[in-house]
């Protein structure tokens, strides 16, 4: 063989050992294992957790608001039950 062709074929030897071993490297590198995945996940919770407490907040404004218009109503409802009991007399 002439130097050249040999050249050529080491050089082809080194990129597909090299091309193996980056292809070995980087299915092994995509495995995660579940404690890696659970810091993840809080990471992402703990990066909303201003928003949710804004909903939070704004959910339990309406709940008063709907507790303080239900609370009204029944006030009315039995202001109107009393009156309507003096009219009948009972």
């Amino acid at each position: 063989m002439d130097v050249n062709k040999q050249n050529t074929a080491i050089w082809i030897g080194v990129a597909i050992g090299a091309a193996v071993g980056l292809g070995f490297a980087l299915s092994r590198g995509k495995r995660r294992d579940p404690w890696s995945a659970a810091k993840n996940a809080a990471g992402r919770v703990a990066s909303r957790t201003s928003d949710m407490s804004e909903t939070t907040k704004d959910m339990m404004d309406r709940i008063r608001h709907i507790y303080e218009e239900s609370r009204k109503v029944i006030e009315d409802a039995s202001e109107l039950w009393e009156h309507g009991r003096k009219l009948v007399g009972v």
